[in-house]
């Protein structure tokens, strides 16, 4: 299993970024998707998750009308698009894999089976 996260880099505030999350080794459609992430001397906290037809998402407060999570089952990817940057996204970001039969999307990082490596995001101000 892999997931490998792409996309991050340094931007000033109120620019755009989208992150992709390539998935191989497992079944993707199958699986929940969600976005995490990570900023220095924090916990890792939900970013976005998507179910596995992409019918269903769900977004964090901070991150909501600015981030959109998409996923494309033909091409085993993720996305993350995040517009309206603003220094505190400033964080590591991580893909995460989630097998269910249900529908609701978790928030909480031990809900997930797979993790990518992460890419950072830094926000200048």
């Amino acid at each position: 299993v892999q997931l490998q996260a792409s996309g991050g880099g340094l931007v000033q505030a109120g620019g755009s970024l989208k992150l992709s999350c390539a998935a191989s080794g497992f079944t993707f459609g199958q699986y929940h998707m969600a976005w995490f992430r990570q900023a220095p001397g924090n916990e890792r906290e939900f970013v976005a998750g998507i179910n596995w037809s992409g019918s269903n998402t769900a977004h964090a407060e901070p991150v909501k009308g600015r981030f959109t999570v998409s996923r494309d089952n033909a091409d085993n990817t993720l996305y993350l698009q995040m517009n309206g940057l603003k220094p505190e996204d400033t964080a590591i970001y991580f893909c995460a894999a989630r097998r269910t039969f249900g529908n609701s999307i978790k928030v909480v990082t031990s809900e997930y089976q797979y993790w990518g490596q992460g890419t950072l995001v830094t926000v200048s101000s």
